[in-house]
Protein backbone atom coordinates (compact mmCIF):
# COMPACT_ATOMS: atom_id res chain seq x y z
CA UNK A 1 0.00 0.00 0.00
CA UNK A 2 2.86 2.39 0.81
CA UNK A 3 4.60 1.49 -2.44
CA UNK A 4 1.36 2.10 -4.36
CA UNK A 5 0.98 5.52 -2.72
CA UNK A 6 4.53 6.38 -3.76
CA UNK A 7 3.90 5.23 -7.34
CA UNK A 8 0.81 7.45 -7.60
CA UNK A 9 2.58 10.54 -6.26
CA UNK A 10 3.94 13.39 -8.37
CA UNK A 11 6.66 14.52 -5.94
CA UNK A 12 8.83 13.04 -3.20
CA UNK A 13 9.43 15.35 -0.23
CA UNK A 14 12.16 14.54 2.31
CA UNK A 15 13.66 16.45 5.23
CA UNK A 16 16.94 16.84 3.34
CA UNK A 17 18.05 15.30 0.06
CA UNK A 18 20.93 13.08 1.20
CA UNK A 19 21.64 12.14 -2.43
CA UNK A 20 22.46 15.71 -3.37
CA UNK A 21 25.88 15.82 -1.70
CA UNK A 22 27.21 18.25 -4.30
CA UNK A 23 25.37 21.05 -2.54
CA UNK A 24 27.01 20.26 0.80
CA UNK A 25 29.49 22.94 1.79
CA UNK A 26 32.32 20.81 3.19
CA UNK A 27 34.18 23.81 4.55
CA UNK A 28 31.09 24.99 6.40
CA UNK A 29 30.52 21.48 7.78
CA UNK A 30 34.08 21.28 9.08
CA UNK A 31 33.89 24.71 10.72
CA UNK A 32 30.59 23.76 12.35
CA UNK A 33 31.54 20.24 13.45
CA UNK A 34 35.16 20.44 14.61
CA UNK A 35 37.34 22.92 16.43
CA UNK A 36 39.54 24.71 13.93
CA UNK A 37 40.99 27.31 16.28
CA UNK A 38 43.18 25.00 18.34
CA UNK A 39 40.47 24.44 20.96
CA UNK A 40 39.49 20.95 22.12
CA UNK A 41 36.45 19.25 23.58
CA UNK A 42 37.76 19.32 27.15
CA UNK A 43 37.63 23.13 27.09
CA UNK A 44 33.90 23.11 26.39
CA UNK A 45 32.39 20.35 28.54
CA UNK A 46 32.56 19.40 32.21
CA UNK A 47 34.91 16.81 33.70
CA UNK A 48 31.87 14.62 34.42
CA UNK A 49 30.96 14.62 30.72
CA UNK A 50 34.57 13.90 29.76
CA UNK A 51 34.61 10.91 32.12
CA UNK A 52 31.48 9.51 30.43
CA UNK A 53 33.06 10.03 26.99
CA UNK A 54 36.17 8.18 28.20
CA UNK A 55 34.00 5.25 29.36
CA UNK A 56 32.32 5.15 25.96
CA UNK A 57 35.60 5.33 24.06
CA UNK A 58 36.93 2.43 26.17
CA UNK A 59 33.79 0.43 25.39
CA UNK A 60 34.26 1.12 21.69
CA UNK A 61 37.98 0.31 22.04
CA UNK A 62 38.90 3.66 20.52
CA UNK A 63 41.33 6.25 21.97
CA UNK A 64 39.37 9.11 23.52
CA UNK A 65 41.76 11.58 21.87
CA UNK A 66 40.10 10.73 18.55
CA UNK A 67 37.03 12.63 19.72
CA UNK A 68 38.71 15.71 21.18
CA UNK A 69 38.57 17.84 18.04
CA UNK A 70 34.82 17.26 17.59
CA UNK A 71 32.26 19.71 18.91
CA UNK A 72 29.77 18.15 21.37
CA UNK A 73 26.78 18.13 18.99
CA UNK A 74 28.80 16.39 16.27
CA UNK A 75 30.33 13.92 18.71
CA UNK A 76 26.82 12.97 19.81
CA UNK A 77 25.93 12.09 16.22
CA UNK A 78 29.28 10.33 15.71
CA UNK A 79 28.82 8.06 18.73
CA UNK A 80 25.22 7.27 17.76
CA UNK A 81 26.30 6.35 14.21
CA UNK A 82 29.19 4.20 15.46
CA UNK A 83 26.88 2.29 17.78
CA UNK A 84 24.24 1.67 15.11
CA UNK A 85 26.70 0.71 12.35
CA UNK A 86 28.52 -1.63 14.75
CA UNK A 87 25.20 -3.38 15.36
CA UNK A 88 24.40 -3.79 11.68
CA UNK A 89 22.25 -0.73 10.95
CA UNK A 90 23.24 0.72 7.58
CA UNK A 91 22.16 4.28 6.64
CA UNK A 92 21.98 3.10 3.03
CA UNK A 93 18.83 1.18 4.02
CA UNK A 94 17.02 4.17 5.51
CA UNK A 95 13.47 4.87 4.31
CA UNK A 96 14.46 8.24 2.86
CA UNK A 97 17.37 6.66 0.96
CA UNK A 98 15.12 3.88 -0.33
CA UNK A 99 12.55 6.25 -1.80
CA UNK A 100 15.19 8.67 -3.08
CA UNK A 101 16.62 5.78 -5.08
CA UNK A 102 13.17 4.92 -6.41
CA UNK A 103 12.52 8.54 -7.35
CA UNK A 104 15.69 8.88 -9.43
CA UNK A 105 14.75 9.92 -12.93
CA UNK A 106 11.04 9.54 -12.17
CA UNK A 107 9.96 12.15 -9.63
CA UNK A 108 11.09 15.59 -8.59
CA UNK A 109 12.55 15.62 -5.08
CA UNK A 110 11.60 18.44 -2.71
CA UNK A 111 13.19 19.31 0.64
CA UNK A 112 11.13 20.13 3.71
CA UNK A 113 14.27 21.55 5.26
CA UNK A 114 17.85 21.29 3.93
CA UNK A 115 21.31 20.23 5.05
CA UNK A 116 22.18 23.87 5.66
CA UNK A 117 19.14 24.36 7.89
CA UNK A 118 19.88 21.25 9.93
CA UNK A 119 23.56 22.10 10.19
CA UNK A 120 22.80 25.66 11.31
CA UNK A 121 20.33 24.34 13.89
CA UNK A 122 22.75 21.91 15.51
CA UNK A 123 25.87 24.04 15.29
CA UNK A 124 23.89 27.05 16.55
CA UNK A 125 23.52 25.51 20.01
CA UNK A 126 25.61 27.23 22.67
CA UNK A 127 28.14 25.21 24.70
CA UNK A 128 25.61 24.29 27.41
CA UNK A 129 23.03 23.12 24.84
CA UNK A 130 25.66 21.14 22.92
CA UNK A 131 26.81 19.42 26.11
CA UNK A 132 23.20 18.60 27.00
CA UNK A 133 22.68 17.12 23.53
CA UNK A 134 25.83 15.02 23.93
CA UNK A 135 24.88 13.87 27.43
CA UNK A 136 21.41 12.91 26.22
CA UNK A 137 23.07 10.82 23.50
CA UNK A 138 25.44 9.15 25.95
CA UNK A 139 22.78 8.50 28.60
CA UNK A 140 21.07 5.69 26.72
CA UNK A 141 23.71 4.71 24.18
CA UNK A 142 24.22 1.26 25.71
CA UNK A 143 20.54 0.48 25.11
CA UNK A 144 20.31 2.45 21.87
CA UNK A 145 20.21 -0.56 19.56
CA UNK A 146 17.48 -2.29 21.57
CA UNK A 147 15.40 0.89 21.56
CA UNK A 148 15.87 1.31 17.80
CA UNK A 149 14.90 -2.36 17.33
CA UNK A 150 11.72 -1.70 19.33
CA UNK A 151 10.89 1.38 17.26
CA UNK A 152 11.44 -0.52 14.00
CA UNK A 153 9.23 -3.38 15.20
CA UNK A 154 6.48 -0.94 16.17
CA UNK A 155 6.81 0.87 12.82
CA UNK A 156 6.65 -2.36 10.82
CA UNK A 157 3.48 -3.46 12.63
CA UNK A 158 1.87 -0.01 12.42
CA UNK A 159 1.72 0.26 16.22
CA UNK A 160 1.74 4.05 16.32
CA UNK A 161 0.83 4.33 20.01
CA UNK A 162 3.59 1.93 21.05
CA UNK A 163 6.11 3.81 18.91
CA UNK A 164 4.95 7.11 20.43
CA UNK A 165 5.44 5.73 23.95
CA UNK A 166 8.99 4.59 23.16
CA UNK A 167 10.02 7.87 21.53
CA UNK A 168 8.42 10.08 24.18
CA UNK A 169 10.03 8.07 26.98
CA UNK A 170 13.45 8.52 25.42
CA UNK A 171 12.95 12.14 24.40
CA UNK A 172 11.30 13.99 27.26
CA UNK A 173 11.79 11.77 30.30
CA UNK A 174 14.55 14.14 31.38
CA UNK A 175 12.80 17.47 32.03
CA UNK A 176 16.04 19.37 31.49
CA UNK A 177 16.10 18.19 27.89
CA UNK A 178 12.66 19.62 27.03
CA UNK A 179 13.89 23.08 25.82
CA UNK A 180 16.32 21.34 23.47
CA UNK A 181 13.61 18.91 22.34
CA UNK A 182 11.51 21.95 21.42
CA UNK A 183 14.26 23.16 19.09
CA UNK A 184 15.12 19.74 17.69
CA UNK A 185 11.62 18.41 17.13
CA UNK A 186 8.62 20.55 18.09
CA UNK A 187 9.58 23.77 16.32
CA UNK A 188 10.57 21.82 13.23
CA UNK A 189 7.23 20.01 13.30
CA UNK A 190 5.46 23.35 13.02
CA UNK A 191 7.50 24.51 10.04
CA UNK A 192 7.25 21.14 8.27
CA UNK A 193 3.48 21.16 8.81
CA UNK A 194 3.26 24.54 7.08
CA UNK A 195 5.17 23.12 4.09
CA UNK A 196 2.88 20.07 3.94
CA UNK A 197 -0.19 22.28 4.12
CA UNK A 198 1.15 24.23 1.14
CA UNK A 199 1.43 20.93 -0.75
CA UNK A 200 -2.16 20.05 0.16
CA UNK A 201 -3.39 23.26 -1.41
CA UNK A 202 -2.15 22.18 -4.85
CA UNK A 203 -3.63 19.61 -7.25
CA UNK A 204 -0.52 17.44 -7.24
CA UNK A 205 0.16 14.45 -4.96
CA UNK A 206 3.15 14.51 -2.61
CA UNK A 207 4.79 11.52 -0.94
CA UNK A 208 6.36 12.85 2.27
CA UNK A 209 9.08 11.04 4.24
CA UNK A 210 10.08 12.27 7.71
CA UNK A 211 11.52 10.72 10.85
CA UNK A 212 9.04 8.93 13.10
CA UNK A 213 9.58 11.37 15.98
CA UNK A 214 8.09 14.15 13.84
CA UNK A 215 4.80 12.32 13.28
CA UNK A 216 3.81 11.32 16.79
CA UNK A 217 2.42 12.93 19.93
CA UNK A 218 0.28 16.01 20.64
CA UNK A 219 2.80 18.27 18.86
CA UNK A 220 3.53 15.85 16.02
CA UNK A 221 2.80 16.65 12.38
CA UNK A 222 -0.21 14.32 12.26
CA UNK A 223 -1.94 16.04 15.17
CA UNK A 224 -1.01 19.52 13.92
CA UNK A 225 -2.65 18.73 10.57
CA UNK A 226 -5.73 17.32 12.31
CA UNK A 227 -6.07 20.55 14.26
CA UNK A 228 -6.10 22.39 10.94
CA UNK A 229 -9.09 20.29 9.86
CA UNK A 230 -7.39 17.67 7.71
CA UNK A 231 -8.50 14.03 7.89
CA UNK A 232 -5.56 11.68 8.52
CA UNK A 233 -5.81 7.99 7.74
CA UNK A 234 -3.17 5.43 8.71
CA UNK A 235 -2.51 2.97 5.89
Amino acid sequence: MIEAAFDKSDFLAVEANIDDVNRLDIQKLLKSAVYMDGSTLDKHVSKKTLDIIKEESDRLEMPVEMFYNQKPWFLGLTLTSLELVKSGYNPEYGIDKYFLNKATGKKKVLELESFDYQLDLLSGFNDDEQELFLLYTLKDIKTLVQEVDNIVDAWKSGAAKRMETIIEKNSIEDRGFIPLYEKLVTNRNRSITIKIEDYLKTKETYFVVVGAAHLLGPMGIVQLLREKGYVIEQL
